[in-house]
């Protein structure tokens, strides 16, 4: 959690800044994936020479990472960085509803209870406030 609101908070102000969206994000993966290259060296790469693998990480890579940042990039240009990082809580309830209706999955009542929450926090930040006077 704190690592994604480091990062959205450092994708908005360059980029509010004037700095291209899909640099400054592709500056920010980069950097992570300096990062991660020690976990790389410790595990080997030899999952990633299977044509699964590749298949798997180019897929996850470009699709739907690249994709979905490079966008969420281009929203943080008009979008405050509170609000865009709420509004990606939709994301889990998007799949959570996927699941119930696609996947015949089942959820209990605490996960419909939170789905509930959720949906009615979404809602409260995506409606104007709008205040009487």
């Amino acid at each position: 959690g704190f690592g994604y609101a480091a990062y959205a908070t450092v994708a908005s102000a360059l980029i509010t800044r004037g700095e291209d969206s899909q640099a400054v994000v592709g500056s920010l993966f980069g950097g992570a994936g300096l990062l991660l290259l020690p976990v790389l060296a410790l595990y080997g790469p030899g999952w990633l020479l299977t044509g699964s693998g590749a298949v798997g990480s180019l897929y996850l890579g470009l699709v739907t990472t690249g994709v979905g940042y490079v966008l969420y990039g281009r929203g943080l240009r008009t979008t405050p960085v509170a609000a865009a990082t709420t509004l990606t809580l939709a994301e889990p309830a998007v799949a959570a509803v996927l699941g119930l209706f696609v996947l015949g999955e089942h959820l209990g009542a605490t996960a419909l209870g939170g789905l509930v929450l959720l949906v009615v926090s979404l809602l409260i930040l995506a409606l104007p406030a709008r205040i009487s006077r």
